[in-house]
């Protein structure tokens, strides 16, 4: 290995994963919205690590907090949700993928509109909201962030329809993408999600009060119970009347869609003890390892998983295989997103930052090394070069998801096309050569469906979404297809 493949920015840790725009959580009618939102955030930081935000309402007005950082860095301070009273609150955990990192783009958004205040927070990403966005500035619009969020509520505003509800449906009818929305008004608690359903959201109760969240985790921390998944195309409008009941009105597409919930769902994002469209992630991710270990075995004396990712499918590959699984990597569960490397000296210890080999269980044997994706296959040769630093004898990777070809424009953070690992070698042979790796295999694209539907691809009809293996994009890409025009999208730069 080169020393110049050790050193740069193009090292940096972040890069070389998979980031999702976002986590939401909503609650209507609980006295302790507040405090229930920024617990289910707390769940769902996994989502999102940038910023936070919290809305609610007490009946007269509405409430703001909004912080860069985790969420328990701020939501845990009494002093702070005190200053979020009501019985209705929406919650945001963000990492942003449109609009730059900054306090202004920390959702949820609030508009004062001619029937009250609203406030909207989404995970996701529109496919047409660049598009959207410079045809509303051509009419004299004023954008006060660079999310595409605020898109949504120039639309609600200019609708025609007399009812928030209403107006919501006709803007978001407007929005092409993977998408889950949320939005709260003086009475009202509005979830949406995308006409085939990319992004998960699933409906809760507690105490007869209606939750909504991005996944089934959020609910369990707070003791909610599971209700549905929200459908895709579905709105589902829940208003608080007179006489304090409740109401929920499902509203659903004339011509709804088939569902294509986003594979990396199950291979990546979802918390492993969530259930995203009636799965279990934990199981599907050990099947994912299962059917890794029948398409390529291994001659080797230990599996060991890239943690945490890689954990399920490790030990569903050990299962498979009969090859003892051992923790031979230790994660630091304790590094926050941001490092200070301020030498080249210091900048070469990255990964060990995040990861130490376990010697114990690594000197002296053939390693089979099971992580869940390969994106620049910078994060994997510091792996594969401290294991053999460790003292092993042979380090073989396994990965248990297809190789990824394509970026993403419906919320996940991938580069560009050209730096992803897939796309610079010729093969998994050469791959694995540029890793330092013995061998490198993927798991097939109908190997990932089995684990997760029990069934093979339908090319004709793809049973999820699954672009970034096999570049078959489920709607149209308007604003990609329409770079041509230049990005007009102002940084301010904020001290916030």
């Amino acid at each position: 290995m080169s020393q110049s493949a050790f050193s740069g920015s193009e090292w940096s840790l972040e890069d070389d994963t998979l980031h999702e725009e976002c986590g939401v959580f909503g609650i209507l009618g609980h006295t302790d919205a507040a405090t229930l939102t920024a617990l289910g955030l707390h769940a769902l930081q996994h989502r999102g690590q940038e910023a936070a935000g919290i809305v609610s309402f007490d009946g007269r007005q509405f409430h703001t907090e909004k912080h860069m950082g985790l969420v328990g860095d701020h939501y845990t301070n009494p002093a702070t949700l005190a200053k979020l009273p009501g019985s209705a609150a929406i919650g945001h955990t963000r990492y942003s993928t449109t609009g730059e990192v900054a306090l202004r783009n920390v959702q949820p958004l609030f508009a004062e509109l001619e029937e009250g205040g609203i406030a909207i927070a989404h995970n996701g990403n529109f496919t047409n909201g660049l598009t959207l966005r410079r045809q509303i500035i051509a009419t004299g619009a004023i954008c006060q962030s660079t999310s595409d969020t605020e898109v949504v509520l120039h639309l609600i505003a200019r609708s025609r329809h007399s009812s928030t509800a209403d107006r919501f449906i006709d803007a978001i009818r407007q929005m092409e993408g993977g998408y889950s929305m949320l939005a709260m008004t003086r009475t009202k608690l509005i979830a949406a999600r995308d006409p085939i359903g990319i992004r998960p959201l699933v409906m809760g109760d507690l105490d007869g009060k209606p939750i909504f969240c991005s996944e089934t985790c959020a609910l369990d921390i707070i003791g909610a119970k599971f209700v549905r998944d929200v459908e895709n195309g579905e709105v589902i409008i829940c208003e608080i009347q007179p006489d304090g009941s409740i109401t929920i009105d499902a509203r659903k597409p004339a011509k709804p869609q088939p569902e294509r919930l986003c594979l990396f769902e199950y291979v990546y994002f979802a918390r492993p003890d969530s259930v995203v469209g009636g799965r279990n992630v934990y199981q599907t991710r050990k099947a994912m390892g299962l059917n890794l270990a029948t398409e390529a075995p291994c001659d080797g004396d230990v599996v060991v998983p890239v943690p945490d990712g890689g954990t399920p499918a490790a030990l569903g590959y050990a299962q498979a295989s009969g090859i003892p699984f051992e923790y031979g990597i230790i994660r630091n569960h304790y590094v926050g997103r941001t490092f200070i490397e301020p030498t080249q000296q210091i900048r070469a210890f990255g990964v060990k930052l995040k990861h130490s080999a376990n010697r114990a269980m690594i000197e002296g044997k053939r390693v089979v090394l099971v992580d869940d994706s390969i994106v620049r296959g910078t994060t994997s040769l510091k792996i594969v070069q401290m294991i053999r630093d460790a003292g092993a004898k042979e380090v073989h990777i396994r990965v248990a998801s297809p190789m990824i070809f394509h970026p993403d424009f419906y919320g996940i953070d991938t580069p560009d096309a050209d730096k992803l690992l897939a796309n610079q070698y010729a093969g998994p042979e050469a791959m694995a050569k540029y890793i330092g790796a013995d061998s490198l295999a993927f798991l097939s694209i109908d190997g990932l469906y089995r684990a997760v539907g029990g069934k093979p691809r339908d090319n004709a009809a793809p049973q999820f979404t699954d672009h970034y293996f096999t570049g078959d994009y489920p709607t149209r890409l308007l604003d990609k297809e329409g770079e041509k025009m230049g990005r007009k999208v102002s940084m301010l730069a904020t001290n916030g």
